[in-house]
């Protein structure tokens, strides 16, 4: 979650009851200090605690320790996987971004739980943005490991038949939800459009 429109605790509220299965806060649009981006992390694990949604924080992984969420989501510059859980071993989920074909490959040695591939589309969300991959290097990225990849980046509700049927099955949103008045049937009008073009492609 990008600066949700309905703010973050109603756009996780939105998340969780729609069964999403993860849900992940990021806050660099204000270079957000520290405490407060923990301040938030800890609101939103009290809203996913005990549900089927992980709560994965964005880089920070002292941030993700400290707040008792789920997992952290670690970019090519940051911290290495494998030091990720020697120093957080309370962290459960690691998931690492890769953005072209040769970071995908790579990332098997590194073994993280799952793996962002993108992005996709391009999209706005980051203020360096890396080069877009189109919808046939992400489909060889996704096939190219042995554990989960996230597709994201510019996917939205006319683009998202296309990442699966590049065979994407897992996929990530921001705009597309964090910009909506109503996250939640945002969600699952999202989640009917995969469901769709999953069985059209079966």
């Amino acid at each position: 979650m990008t600066n949700p429109a309905t703010g973050y605790e109603a756009c996780c509220e939105a998340a969780v009851r729609a069964g999403v299965r993860m849900v992940q806060l990021r806050m660099k649009e204000r270079d957000t200090p520290r405490g407060q981006l923990l301040d938030m992390a800890r609101r939103l694990v009290a809203i996913t605690r005990g549900t089927g949604t992980n709560l994965i924080i964005d880089d920070d992984a002292s941030v993700a320790a400290e707040s008792g969420a789920d997992g952290v989501h670690v970019g090519q510059d940051d911290m290495p996987v494998a030091e990720v859980r020697r120093l957080y071993p309370g962290i459960r989920i690691v998931g690492l971004s890769t953005h072209n074909l040769e970071q995908a490959k790579a990332s098997v040695a590194q073994n993280p739980d799952y793996i962002g591939v993108g992005p996709v589309f391009a999209t706005p969300t980051k203020k360096i943005p890396d080069p877009v991959l189109g919808t046939e290097t992400a489909g060889k990225m996704i096939a190219s490991v042995p554990f989960p990849a996230v597709a994201i980046g510019g996917i939205d509700a006319e683009r998202l038949p296309s990442v699966i049927k590049a065979g994407a099955k897992n996929w990530s949103v921001v705009r597309a939800v964090c910009g909506s008045d109503d996250p939640y049937s945002a969600i699952l009008r999202l989640q009917a459009i995969a469901r769709e073009a999953a069985e059209k492609g079966s």
